[in-house]
């Protein structure tokens, strides 16, 4: 599978070293070069500097060939701008988006993207580990 990801902090990082590592064509961008140094040492894919709301860095990326796309930067704002041109513009086949803002992810989620909300995982979890 190709995929691209966008936003290389922990999470983005982590994704991109967990897909590399089955084998995938994985390819990460960040606005900041120093974002890459949370992927692990064994990664193999590439590390772009550039912005996923930017259709010509998108292209750069591969997104025409990309079989996933992932929005995962620290902005709701630009992950949902990302997602929405992956999606419309690149037809990429599944397109994630993480969300913070739990009132946004359901709405976009109703208007079709795929959305994960860790605010909301996060609070569901800790309500567990309550034990309520």
């Amino acid at each position: 599978m190709k995929i691209v990801i966008m936003g290389c902090g922990r999470a983005g990082a982590h994704l991109a070293g967990l897909m590399d590592a089955e084998g995938h064509q994985v390819t990460v961008m960040d606005l900041d070069s120093y974002s890459f140094r949370w992927l692990p040492r064994s990664f193999k894919g590439t590390a772009m500097v550039g912005n996923g709301i930017d259709e010509d860095a998108l292209k750069r990326a591969g997104i025409g060939e990309a079989d996933v796309f992932v929005a995962v930067t620290q902005g709701d704002n630009r992950n949902i701008m990302a997602a929405q041109i992956a999606k419309h513009i690149f037809r990429v086949p599944k397109v994630i988006c993480r969300i913070y803002d739990p009132i946004r992810e359901e709405l976009y989620h109703r208007l079709g993207l795929q959305t994960i909300c860790p605010t909301k995982m996060s609070a569901q979890f800790l309500k567990e580990a309550i034990g309520g």
